[in-house]
């Protein structure tokens, strides 16, 4: 089990108590040693997926030693101890947490600016929110706040009319790069004796090839399963086509999801939360509220 941040600043001081510089990489390493952590541990990722989740922790500990005054940064990307780490370590605590950090006024100074209004966090178990670094708060934020809009769309999804919702679909794909205009690249079939096929889109802007598309408007009870699948490769056939995506806003059986033809035809299966989390990142009938940037110091900048 990973560590949380609070837990890694004991060890990653006494792990530079011989007062030599370390490289904040090595000490990563060691310290992931010491706790014993799997391979999958050390490669578990913050749920934006861009950093690991054990090295981000062991930073957030560096700097909030550091912070106190405990260790500094001698040079880029390297942490020493200092007088006042080595006077810690002589009190010899059980652990070094933010509560031991508080007799420090520069710690106190940091908090208080970087805690401003957000200090009253709606929680029901503030350990839960120590445990985490600042980070993993709000990226966790960011997932739930996703997951929730994601169910709204999906809510909104199931209620459009099979031809709102087949024409929702080609849009999508445009937007995700296939065939350039909705004039030009797809347009929706939704007609009776279509055997099967929704809608087309063109690959590519030069209209190349021609993908064909099956849309399933379904409750999130009734799953596509492998027959469904099958009607759709023959209604490739029946269009001498090879590629196609299945759109549903339900979820695929395990016997559809494993289905591979034997022959060269091609198909993408998404579900409904495929279909949300696509239409989230494309922005298709959502709209940005609010934009936060995260900044770090840009130490190339700093360097003479």
């Amino acid at each position: 089990m990973i560590p949380s941040y609070q837990a890694i600043m004991l060890p990653l001081l006494k792990a530079v108590q011989d007062k030599k510089e370390y490289r904040l990489n090595d000490i990563i390493e060691q310290l992931a040693d010491e706790f014993k952590l799997t391979e999958d541990d050390r490669k578990e990722l913050l749920p934006s997926g861009q950093t690991f989740l054990f090295g981000n922790r062991v930073g957030w500990a560096r700097t909030y030693l550091k912070k106190s005054g405990l260790i500094d940064s001698p040079k880029r990307g390297f942490i020493c101890i200092t007088k006042r780490g080595l006077a810690a370590l002589k009190q010899k605590p059980k652990e070094i947490n933010v509560t031991f950090l508080k007799q420090y006024p520069e710690f106190l100074e940091f908090q208080n600016l970087k805690r401003d209004d957000v200090s009253s966090t709606n929680t029901d178990n503030p350990n839960e929110i120590s445990a985490q670094t600042p980070e993993e708060v709000l990226e966790n934020s960011y997932q739930n706040i996703r997951k929730s809009l994601a169910q709204e769309l999906l809510d909104k999804v199931t209620k459009l009319s099979p031809s709102f919702f087949e024409k929702l679909v080609v849009e999508l794909l445009v937007k995700m790069g296939y065939g350039g205009s909705m004039k030009d690249a797809g347009k929706a079939i939704g007609k009776s004796g279509d055997e099967g096929i929704d809608g087309t889109i063109k690959e590519d802007k030069l209209g190349l090839d021609i993908i064909y598309i099956q849309a399933k408007r379904w409750q999130s009870g009734n799953i596509v399963g492998r027959p469904e699948i099958h009607r759709f490769i023959g209604a490739l056939a029946g269009q001498g086509a090879k590629k196609g995506v299945f759109i549903t806003t339900s979820s695929f059986s395990k016997d559809a999801l494993e289905y591979v033809p034997r022959n060269e035809t091609k198909i993408v299966l998404i579900d409904g939360f495929q279909l949300a989390q696509l239409m989230i990142d494309y922005n298709l009938g959502v709209a940005t509220q609010h934009v936060y940037e995260i900044k770090k110091i840009d130490s190339d900048y700093f360097e003479e």
